[in-house]
């Protein structure tokens, strides 16, 4: 199964009142499920992909069910997120300290983290004066783009 059979499913789950569709084949197993909105909510949810197949690690199964569940709650404040897909590094190496721990103060131009995408290492600066409330991603996870990494209040 290619990626534009994958979207056509998506787009076909999105435009049905279904809220799951399961696919299987010998080799690939592909479950989508949508979320149903809440009585006398304003608009209806993305559909939330779940694949699983053999082919499939459990990290990235893992890394997939922690985006879902920190998509789900949204935190408040100046939120920082990741500018592309990569992973997620909190120090430029592993016997550096942290660019920013919960508590430091930091200014707008700061670097607060690193994504590491194709071998190339992106740091993340801040567009923010603030102190850093909250860390919402492991270092070393796997980030998506747009998705919260940092809360600065």
């Amino acid at each position: 199964m290619d990626i534009k059979e994958i979207k056509e499913l998506l787009a076909a789950l999105d435009a049905s009142k279904a809220t799951k569709l399961e696919y299987q084949t010998e080799s690939f197993t592909i479950k989508l499920e949508k979320s149903v909105p809440a009585a006398g909510a304003a608009a209806p949810a993305a559909a939330a992909p779940t694949v699983s197949a053999a082919a499939v690690p459990a990290a990235v199964a893992a890394a997939a069910t922690d985006t879902a569940a920190q998509a789900e709650a949204e935190p408040e404040g100046n939120i920082v997120t990741s500018p592309l897909v990569g992973t997620f590094y909190a120090s430029s190496a592993p016997d550096k300290p942290a660019f920013a721990t919960v508590g430091k103060t930091v200014k707008k131009g700061d670097t607060l983290f690193i994504v590491e995408s194709m071998k190339l290492m992106n740091e993340v600066t801040s567009e923010f004066d603030g102190t850093v409330a909250e860390i919402l991603v492991k270092n070393g996870a796997a980030v998506e783009y747009g998705q919260p990494v940092m809360r600065i209040e």
